[in-house]
């Protein structure tokens, strides 16, 4: 589904991502750690399209999206949904708006059918009865789960998530890890993951990816990155820190 090769990016002369090579097979949950300020955010924003990278290839499917611009990139980008780290709701907007947003600014659907998508997105989120409300009149769990749904409301082939659990308490980020693992297994989406919670992500990932200093460093099955001799990746996972051993 995703096939990334060489990728490398700089900000102001400081190099981010230094030849990043990955693959996401289609239907999967593949998970992307390392350590804070590692470039984890950087990759997913190339991956959506928000930026593009100094060299390199991006593979949807057979298209190569680094060398698509503007109106040309858009057929590629409805295929996405996409779940911010902060959620990124519109505050002015009900929750039930936020929903419905994606649908009546890429679709043709009438108001009805619209509403009816919105509701069962809330409803598959456990927030049936809390499209009136506005953010601000939620919890943060509860704001997490509207992203969701709107990420989803369009069916979308492939979600992206950066860091959905950012902020929550242990309780609700397993919550939202059993939320996300539920509504995979129900649309079959191909999703990938930023995220650092440790060793929670081990329980709904099929691959992990270790991004070390910009660059993919191991990449496998939860069992293979827990097992792992690599001594940055029994590091991080455990903890420890980093020596910047040399490879």
């Amino acid at each position: 589904m995703i096939r990334v090769e060489g990728l490398t990016k700089s900000f102001g002369g400081n190099r981010v991502l230094r030849g990043v090579d990955l693959e996401v097979p289609k239907g999967s949950i593949t998970i992307i750690i390392g350590r804070s300020g590692g470039g984890k955010s950087v990759l997913l924003k190339h991956l959506i399209g928000l930026l593009r990278p100094d060299s390199g290839r991006i593979f949807i499917d057979d298209v190569d999206i680094t060398r698509l611009t503007g109106r040309t990139l858009e057929p590629v980008r409805s295929r996405y949904g996409v779940v911010f780290q902060s959620g990124a709701l519109f505050d002015s907007l009900t929750c039930y708006d936020n929903v419905a947003f994606p649908l009546r600014e890429k679709s043709r659907l009438s108001a009805k059918e619209i509403g009816v998508r919105v509701d069962a997105a809330l409803e598959q989120v456990e927030l049936t009865g809390v499209g009136p409300k506005y953010p601000a009149e939620i919890s943060g769990g509860m704001r997490k789960r509207v992203a969701i749904a709107r990420a989803l409301v369009s069916e979308p082939e492939i979600v992206f998530f950066d860091e959905p659990t950012t902020g929550l308490d242990p309780i609700l980020v397993n919550t939202i890890h059993r939320l996300i693992q539920t509504l995979h297994r129900k649309f079959h989406f191909t999703a990938v993951m930023v995220s650092h919670e440790i060793p929670e992500i081990f329980e709904i990932a099929d691959r992990v990816a270790m991004l070390y200093e910009g660059r993919i460093v191991e990449t496998g099955p939860p069992h293979a990155i827990q097992s792992s001799t690599n001594p940055v990746v029994q590091k991080f996972i455990t903890g420890e820190p980093d020596e910047k051993p040399s490879f």
